[in-house]
């Protein structure tokens, strides 16, 4: 099996792509966030993925959808879609050709969500995984933990007399969120990007609390969900014209010190939907696999732990070229 890691990763034997950056004819896309999805001709997907792709705009793409755990047969190779545990619709993918088994993590996460289908992981002699959070500080606390930090957050802002803002992606985190703020009693209103997006969540059975789409000029009597890039606009201006507002990030990367002098927030809460870095490893004894290339984040010093470790692990960079396995 010959793999090709450039602008994204390229199986020439079964002209298969993964994940690729610019368009192609053939591509298999992991899950629907921005940084994963092209135009391509034929796209390979789980159902919720390509209903996502279509909202963002790849209306021409020739749609084939996959089941979970439902092995297809493409050219030479078999392919499987297996649940990531990243966001609704995400997706592992297994490629079994030529007797190896290569299995392409995309995002992914271990720690039980809310809001996107529990991961799968299954046993391949190759991985190829994300490896975002790939250093031993980024260890995250319990997801009900910093559920309930954001709802006290909300709670004793409101008692203050201001409005609580929380800036998260409108694909993903945004229904996390939302998903975290069951049963509160004061309302909850999403910018219309996220607004949008809930819908599919909606159309796909996943149950979230009662929401409101909050409207330019209303004023702002609840949370508010909306995109940190929101801030930068007129609509955000309106909103603090309407009510005396404190934001909080949500992101792994609150885990840094000085989380909210770097974006800018009064408060910074680590729910993420990414592994941490505990979920790497877990990931990797899961996998059983033998060789292993890291990508994305802290790849060069997750890969050298591994190493450390036992394993046969090489991070993945744009001047890697190709790899052959045999």
């Amino acid at each position: 099996m010959q793999v090709l890691f450039k602008n994204g990763i390229h199986l020439p034997g079964p002209r298969l792509w993964l994940d690729p950056h610019e368009p192609q004819s053939t591509a298999i896309v992991s899950h629907a966030h921005a940084d994963h999805i092209q135009k391509h001709d034929h796209v390979l997907a789980s159902a919720p993925t390509a209903a996502m792709m279509r909202l963002r705009g790849a209306l021409r793409c020739r749609f084939q959808t996959l089941d979970y755990c439902q092995p297809v047969e493409f050219e030479d190779a078999r392919i499987t879609l297996y649940p990531a545990g990243h966001i609704l619709g995400s997706a592992q993918v297994l490629v079994e050709w030529d007797d190896m088994r290569l299995l392409y993590s995309g995002d992914f996460k271990l720690r039980p969500g809310r809001s996107a289908e529990p991961i799968e992981v299954p046993q391949a002699d190759i991985v190829i995984m994300e490896t975002t959070f790939g250093k031993p500080r980024y260890r995250f606390p319990e997801t009900e933990e910093v559920a309930q930090q954001i709802r006290h957050f909300c709670r004793t802002t409101l008692e203050d007399g201001c409005a609580p803002v929380l800036f998260c992606y409108s694909l993903g985190k945004g229904q996390e969120v939302l998903s975290c703020l069951e049963g509160v009693d004061f309302p909850i209103y999403l910018h219309t990007a996220h607004w949008n997006m809930t819908a599919i969540y909606r159309d796909f059975g996943v149950p979230l609390p009662f929401f409101r789409k909050f409207q330019p000029g209303q004023k702002l009597d609840g949370v508010l969900l909306c995109a940190s890039g929101c801030r930068r606009s007129s609509w955000f201006y309106n909103v603090e014209r309407t009510a005396k507002i404190r934001t909080a990030y949500i992101s792994g990367w609150a885990i840094d010190s000085g989380a909210c002098w770097r974006f800018r927030t009064d408060a910074a809460f680590p729910l993420s939907d990414h592994a941490d870095y505990d979920d790497l490893l877990e990931y990797v004894r899961l996998t059983g696999a033998k060789t292993i290339y890291t990508m994305h984040g802290f790849a060069e010093e997750f890969a050298r732990d591994l190493c450390r470790a036992g394993h046969q692990a090489q991070p993945l960079r744009e001047t890697t070229g190709q790899l052959s396995f045999f």
